[in-house]
């Protein structure tokens, strides 16, 4: 089974194991993947080394990296509808959310596509005319790049463009759920030109396939996104070797409400925020602090919409939100739910499997939100990963930002406010990575994505020259907020 591409060409698993990837919708056989070991790890990571640093591509020059990038963003848009279907087996979620995707991952190849040709260096002034000084940018050389299951094309392109750009060559080990859209963009950046060893690709979970990437002294640096667990694992093995190291490791990320804020549109944003993709986001909003005396009827509001949202798998026309990923995170979240019953959380709507014997075959829960949640308890610590919203309150400005602070995450956050000055006060005072202002979800391949605190460091996005050294915040300002209405029956 030749799932494997390595050095130019696809090959088997020295491992000889296979894995059933089903969907999440219904448990349907989607295919059979080969399953990768160390060994396998270890030969793409050589094909790498030696194609950075006997290949061609470190010193391809910059426009030509660029326009290798342009094209691949012509052939996504070319095959843009296998690509979405192929998403959406893998990860149950709605066909539309995946067409969304394609179309931000083919924007963020063009993005770095048309950075590469730019990033040519600068002249610094030596204040001695009889000597010249200039700062250039150099690839760092072989990256592994370790992507989750929520998105796994965007998230895969996130770190594959800008390595590329840059002149690098790269192992991707995707996450073992949802292996097929990076199988597939393989063969697109083959079709594209990518000369033989640049682009890498092994399957298998992560103490077999992806542990190599950390540990051994031919890959130069490893980026990661996925659980604080396995990224705190992760750093303390690339120190071994001093790689240089990027992780993006989720969020437990603040909606804070004012009640001058339009009504409608709060409540609009709230339900997308936190019941997007069944809260299967890594800066989806599971934490509501609404202002006091707005709590009773936004709450009220917010868990009749609730009520109101249908599932269903990717290609049913009238879902608006699908499964969870797999047995396991259901029985997780359910974990997660029933500790936060215990601690005091009063449960306002959802809490259990949906009863609709369709939906029996997938891994579903219904959109869930948990009142009266105490600072401090797990429910606004640990991150869900599912379709739960906690509630907190506030009473002003400075009550709200030491609330929405309140956590060892620093991912993203949003303010929703009719004052111009409140919303940015806030927003600035905020310790998280990005800051929406009556907005949530957006993101801009040219602005910075990245975590403050324990949501990691290194910048995803964005031309960040000083990323290891700054915080990089980016805040995001609708200027016409407005409800998109995601739910309850009617269209974006």
């Amino acid at each position: 089974m030749a799932d494997f591409f390595i050095g130019g060409r696809w090959v088997e698993s020295l491992s000889g194991r296979t894995r059933e990837i089903r969907c999440p919708a219904d448990g349907s056989l989607v295919a059979e993947v080969a399953e990768g070991n160390r060994e396998d790890t270890e030969a793409a990571i050589a094909a790498a080394r030696a194609a950075f640093d006997n290949g061609p591509w470190p010193s391809t020059p910059a426009a030509q990296r660029g326009d290798l990038l342009l094209r691949a963003a012509g052939l996504l848009d070319r095959d843009k509808d296998a690509f979405a279907r192929a998403e959406s087996l893998d990860t149950g979620k709605r066909l539309v959310e995946s067409e969304y995707d394609m179309a931000d991952i083919a924007a963020c190849l063009r993005y770095f596509g048309k950075l590469a040709a730019n990033d040519a260096g600068r002249v610094v002034d030596t204040g001695n005319p009889d000597a010249f000084s200039r700062i250039v940018y150099e690839p760092v050389g072989v990256c592994g790049l370790i992507t989750p299951w929520n998105y796994p094309l965007l998230q895969t392109v996130w770190k594959i463009a800008p390595a590329l750009a840059a002149g690098n060559t790269f192992v991707l080990k995707p996450s073992e759920l949802t292996p097929h859209t990076s199988i597939l963009f393989m063969r697109l950046l083959a079709e594209a030109g990518l000369p033989d060893g640049v682009a890498n690709l092994v399957l298998g979970a992560g103490p077999d396939a992806g542990a190599p990437l950390s540990e051994h002294p031919d890959v130069d640096l490893v980026s990661f996104t996925g659980g604080l667990v396995t990224g705190r694992i992760i750093a303390a093995t690339a120190a071994a070797t001093v790689k240089k190291v990027a992780l993006e490791l989720g969020g437990k990320n603040p909606n804070i409400v004012f009640s001058d804020a339009d009504f409608d549109t709060a409540v609009d944003y709230a339900l997308t925020a936190a019941f997007l993709h069944s809260g299967q986001v890594c800066s989806a909003g599971a934490r509501l602090i609404v202002q006091e005396d707005w709590h009773d009827q936004f709450v009220d509001e917010l868990v009749r919409r609730a009520e109101l949202i249908r599932l269903g798998g990717p290609f049913d026309a009238d879902a608006e939100t699908g499964p969870l990923i797999s047995a396991a995170h259901l029985e997780k979240v359910e974990g997660y739910v029933a500790a936060a019953l215990a601690e005091g959380a009063v449960l306002r709507t959802g809490g259990k499997r949906p009863d609709d014997e369709r939906l029996a075959g997938g891994h579903y829960y219904l959109p869930t939100v948990l009142d009266d949640v105490k600072q401090g308890t797990s429910p606004v610590r640990d991150e869900a990963f599912g379709p739960v919203l906690t509630v907190e309150t506030f009473t002003d400005e400075d009550d709200a930002i030491r609330i929405g602070n309140d956590t060892h995450y620093g991912l993203a956050g949003g303010v929703f406010t009719n004052d111009a000055s409140r919303a940015q006060r806030v927003a600035n005072k905020l310790r998280h990575g990005t800051v929406w202002i009556n907005d949530y979800h957006p993101y801009l391949p040219q602005a910075e994505w990245g975590g403050f605190k324990q949501s990691g460091f290194g910048r995803e996005l964005g031309p960040s020259g000083l990323a290891e050294y700054q915080e990089a915040k980016h805040i995001y300002q609708n200027l016409r907020p407005a409800p998109q209405r995601w739910f309850s029956g009617e269209a974006r």
